[in-house]
């Protein structure tokens, strides 16, 4: 989901740098934005923050953003997303007064998050991170996008499948939810259902509270779709999307984790619980690959 202000555009308590993002679950969340940019930024397939040179704000600059929030409306803020792509980079001296800062400001606080990576993760220490759970960080957004190493290599993701089932471990153990991120047709034609069967596995082994399916888009400009220019990438067809969201759904068996795949990129909007709903969720699944049911129309796609 896009969030976009021209830069550095002062409105009301937002001092945003270029344009912000959020998750669609963070759409009434104050956005915080204490990161500049992506600290990896080499993604293929994601053209996101590519007009930004990854730093952190100076933590006076965080600490003001936050003060003008709470004098605008803190007592209305419930949910703090903290931006830029990757925030859990930062380190704990600067996390611990963002976040006691955060709690100070806003009475009826509920919940803070970010975006973060298993190269985040796996460069905190368990003690880190059970310190940022008790100021308040309870849930990280992460897109492995693909369980498939291949996959994830040939979209240089910069972590490995098993880089990922750790980095959710110590996700686990600190007691901080993890909502995950897995891109549908990431693995292009050739791996197509390598792609969706190791996505299965490592959302099993992950074991989020959140799991997602998006659909990838060729966003001009990216890596990825040079490829594809140059037939060196192939996208699945329509139907072959469709069975990887299948194979995924069939195969994945998270604890007890909320499943969507309504983002706007998707061609079938579904959701339900997993495993709980697994069989109702198929049959959605199936009776549009029969075709008895209709797809999002290509003009209404997007990120």
């Amino acid at each position: 989901m896009r969030v976009q202000t021209e830069s550095i555009q002062y409105n009301v308590c937002m001092r945003y740098e270029g344009s912000v993002y959020r998750p669609p679950s963070e759409a009434d969340s104050y956005l915080l934005q204490a990161t500049i940019g992506c600290s990896w930024n080499s993604c293929t397939y994601c053209a996101t923050y590519q007009d930004k040179q990854f730093r952190v704000r100076p933590l006076s600059e965080t600490l003001e953003d936050i003060a003008l929030a709470g004098r605008s409306f803190g007592a209305r803020v419930r949910k703090v997303f903290i931006m830029d792509g990757d925030a859990l980079t930062m380190e704990l001296d600067l996390w611990e007064p963002i976040l006691q800062t955060i709690s100070d400001t806003f009475p009826n606080l509920r919940r803070v998050s970010c975006y973060a990576t298993a190269l985040n993760l796996l460069e905190k220490s368990p003690r880190d991170l059970e310190r940022l759970r008790k100021l308040g960080l309870k849930l990280l957004y992460i897109g492995p996008e693909s369980g498939d190493d291949i996959t994830l290599k040939r979209i240089a993701k910069g972590s490995t499948s098993a880089d990922h089932v750790e980095a959710a471990s110590k996700a686990r153990e600190a007691g901080i939810e993890q909502s995950l991120i897995f891109l549908l047709g990431a693995g292009g034609a050739q791996r197509s259902v390598e792609h969706a069967s190791a996505s299965a596995e490592l959302a099993t082994a992950m074991d989020p509270k959140f799991l997602s399916a998006l659909t990838l888009m060729l966003i001009p400009s990216t890596p990825i779709h040079k490829l594809a220019e140059s037939n060196r990438f192939e996208m699945p067809s329509v139907e072959s999307l469709l069975l990887e969201l299948r194979i995924i759904v069939a195969n994945a068996n998270p604890s007890d984790a909320i499943f969507r795949c309504n983002h706007a990129s998707n061609y079938l909007p579904i959701g339900g619980r997993l495993p709980r709903d697994r069989e109702t969720i198929l049959q959605t699944i199936d009776v549009a690959l029969s075709g008895d049911s209709p797809l999002r129309a290509e003009w209404s796609r997007g990120l």
